[in-house]
């Protein structure tokens, strides 16, 4: 359990909590889709969840650098497994601050194609599914169940971590626990990545 902060009618922001459990927020509004037409949360969601990754394609824990991976690498094998337990995967991006550069959609469909991207790769405007989410980093994970109810939040794994005594596979766990029937271990983790890059509303 955590708190976050969601807006809430015409851009009124109130702490709540978010607790293991929560609904998934603008499930039914569409977005555009770097695979072609627009998709929503509902639409993407398979019989048993969604996952949303919140990504970019600016940010070096997403992409790598010469000392670390990138997350990036991993979307794919991640998308397969949770196919695999019928749970649907998208990636969000709602980079609105870098919205004229590298994170134009654009350019989305570019590092979409050249990374190969098995899943959809969705446009979030003016970064309202992020304050929804009360999303905070790239990436940042959010795993619903079958009935839209969050189950996991956080980090794809720990590989962040340069203290870490051995790699540990948040999400995959969590998919693994839930085809199990069983809850999540941890349910939350810290999130690690580059902020959001986020437009001030009026």
């Amino acid at each position: 359990v955590f708190t976050i902060s969601i807006s809430i009618g015409q851009g009124n922001t109130k702490p709540v909590l978010l607790a293991i459990g929560g609904s998934a927020p603008m499930v039914d509004d569409e977005l555009e889709n770097t695979q072609g037409g627009s998709l929503s949360l509902n639409q993407a969601k398979k019989e048993n969840g969604l996952i949303v990754v919140f990504s970019c394609n600016s940010c070096p824990f997403v992409i790598g650098t010469p000392d670390f991976p990138g997350w990036e690498k991993q979307y794919n094998a991640l998308y397969s497994q949770a196919l695999k337990f019928n749970v649907g995967l998208v990636l969000v991006n709602s980079n609105e601050g870098k919205r004229l550069g590298a994170d134009s959609f654009d350019e989305m469909k570019k590092r979409a194609e050249a990374q190969q991207y098995m899943m959809p790769y969705l446009l979030d405007k003016n970064n309202k599914m992020a304050d929804l989410f009360s999303a905070k980093t790239t990436p940042h994970v959010y795993y619903f169940n079958k009935d839209m109810k969050l189950v996991y939040v956080g980090s794809i794994d720990n590989i962040g971590n340069n203290k870490r005594k051995k790699d540990i596979p948040y999400l995959s766990m969590a998919m693994q626990a839930q085809a199990n029937g069983k809850k999540c271990k941890p349910n939350s983790t810290d999130p690690v990545g580059c902020s959001i890059k986020r437009v001030k509303k009026n």
